[in-house]
């Protein structure tokens, strides 16, 4: 199970990756099996020297009862103390946020959520990236790679 966050490669440039632990009940383990997620508007914000992911949909669980998640609830991520300080550093700086790129379960059965730091494109920088796909796939198509 991988969900990509597709729509965040065209809105920013990606300086560095992560890839950081996720808290998660129960039932919004088995939802993420079953691939029952969004990224729409996610980001990731610190509070209190702690980062947490939000606006990340998870639907509920259909077999859950009471004890059923929240969908849009905030999350908090694992990552080790020298990669929040490098974050948080940047994140103060104009013009960075830290963007969910990837979700996947990784080997051992973990959630695991790839983020980037990232810097919102212009305009100009969103018309040139189309162009760039376009000419790739034109490529590939008369070339058959």
């Amino acid at each position: 199970m991988e969900l990509n966050n597709k729509k965040a490669y065209y809105e920013y440039f990606f300086e560095d990756t992560f890839i950081a632990g996720i808290v998660l009940a129960g039932t919004e383990i088995k939802s993420l099996r079953t691939g029952k997620a969004s990224f729409n508007d996610s980001y990731c914000a610190f509070f209190k020297g702690e980062l947490f992911v939000r606006s990340l949909h998870i639907s509920e669980y259909a077999f859950g009862t009471y004890t059923n998640h929240e969908p849009m609830q905030e999350r908090k991520l694992l990552l080790n103390k020298k990669e929040l300080k490098k974050l948080e550093s940047k994140t103060k700086e104009k013009g960075y946020s830290i963007i969910p790129l990837r979700l996947f379960i990784n080997d051992k059965g973990l959630a695991k959520l790839e983020i980037g730091l990232g810097k919102g494109k212009k305009h100009f920088d969103k018309r040139d990236t189309i162009k760039e796909r376009d000419v790739d796939r034109d490529v590939k198509r008369k070339y058959g790679l």
